[in-house]
């Protein structure tokens, strides 16, 4: 079958990708005892790399061991014993296609309760209204731990290659710690890292090149970008252009281009301020303005779940198509396109009007259909969301247990000018 989707694609790094479609990260929140990945992940990611795509990139992957999107995910820093990682780029790796770590810092976006760090660029907490209380206080990152967090950014892509990784994703998208420094609604700083955009950016283009720097020349570098956040009066599309601008001469592959955060969900299809709606390829009218300007190669995720919607993409310039959810709900769905049919199930719609429980249960219903993959069944989708919502929270207290029982008894202590406020 002739198909741009199923064309090859050529990164700068010299990585070729078999084809322009993508498995976009998803937070697992499957990691076993000692925050790594174990046979659930693994079982997973085999599934997936059986299924077609050319690019898998993993869920967020934590650089820091004191601050987790939540208490199950999966930690490499330094002290992580590298042999799990190992097992599972070889099982990510099993279908022939690359397989890409992505890397992550949340700031400010740790649920409360969880020990260790919340730290943001300023001292603005996540506003969600009622629900606010979800998430703890931020305090104001100092220089020294804005350059730990560099170095940590370096070290973990480091290793990652060093176990087999293809490439890494780092995460500046969804309000996460590199989101919010771009944020000029969260950014509230007076020093070089606040104020304009070139400031704003600096944390971003410093751990580009401390990634760049600590990687060989052929390891893929990519960052997942917001093309808005979707928040009147904070970081939009041109924005993005300008740092898409920025990022071209630091050796950057691929830009991955997506919206929204917590407190504006629009990467589930529910922003806060209604300018975009729930529809396929949220993001491609903002998109298809970026690549005419772009320099660099752009993916664009984003409720993407039809072959003629992801050949729209590619027909609007974007080089690659990333798929999210509708791979949690059917892992093949690239072979499926490659012999002309398409999924034969859908995640069943979350209807409610508060955006923010909302956006948790869609959520919730995608990692309950990754679990199940994980254990070696079918995909479910017809699960009722509070069901998926209710489970994920019991399953969230017993991982807090484990973490914080790991976390107090089993990690080196960071130095005290790292931990300062």
């Amino acid at each position: 079958m002739t198909s741009e989707l199923f064309s090859p694609l050529s990164l700068r790094s010299g990585q070729v990708l078999g084809n322009r479609i993508a498995k976009a990260a998803m937070e697992e929140n499957l990691a076993d005892e000692g925050q790594l990945p174990g046979p659930r992940l693994l079982a997973l990611y085999r599934r997936w790399a059986a299924g077609g795509t050319g690019l898998l990139i993993t869920g967020n992957v934590m650089v820091h061991a004191e601050a987790l999107t939540g208490p199950a995910g999966v930690v490499l820093d330094e002290a992580a014993p590298l042999e799990p990682f190992a097992a599972w780029a070889e099982a990510g790796k099993s279908g022939g296609g690359a397989l890409w770590m992505q890397i992550n810092h949340p700031g400010r976006q740790v649920q409360s309760g969880m020990p260790g760090v919340v730290w943001g660029p300023s001292e603005v907490g996540v506003d969600l209204g009622r629900h606010s209380g979800r998430f703890g206080s931020p305090t104001a990152m100092t220089p020294e731990q804005i350059d730990a967090t560099v170095n940590r950014f370096a070290v973990t892509a480091r290793r990652a290659e060093e176990a087999g990784f293809d490439g890494v994703e780092i995460h500046a998208a969804h309000g996460y710690l590199l989101s919010q420094f771009l944020s000029p609604l969260v950014n509230k700083r007076t020093d070089a890292w606040g104020g304009s955009l070139e400031n704003r950016a600096r944390l971003l283009l410093d751990i580009v090149r401390a990634v760049r720097a600590e990687v060989s020349p052929s390891f893929g570098v990519g960052v997942k970008l917001n093309s808005a956040d979707f928040q009147r009066g904070g970081f939009d599309a041109d924005d993005a252009r300008q740092v898409i601008g920025m990022l071209e001469p630091l050796g950057v592959d691929l830009v991955e281009l997506s919206g929204g955060s917590y407190e504006s969900p629009a990467m589930t299809g529910r922003p806060a301020d209604e300018r975009t709606r729930t529809r396929e390829a949220y993001f491609l009218d903002l998109a298809k303005d970026l690549v005419k300007e772009s320099p660099l190669p752009l993916m664009l995720t984003g409720g993407i779940t039809r072959r003629e919607t992801a050949e729209q993409v590619l027909h609007s310039g974007v080089a690659l198509v990333g798929m999210g959810t509708a791979l949690s709900v059917t892992p093949d769905l690239p072979e499926r396109w490659r012999r002309d049919r398409e999924a034969d199930r859908h995640l069943r719609p979350v209807t409610w009007s508060d955006k923010a429980l909302a956006s948790a249960a869609t959520m919730a219903q995608v990692r309950h259909q990754m679990r199940r993959i994980a254990h070696g069944r079918d995909p479910r989708p017809g699960t009722h969301p509070a069901r998926a919502l209710l489970c994920e929270q019991g399953r969230q207290r017993r991982a807090l247990r484990r973490y914080r029982t790991w976390l107090s008894t089993s990690r080196p202590t960071d130095t005290a000018a790292d931990r300062a406020a």
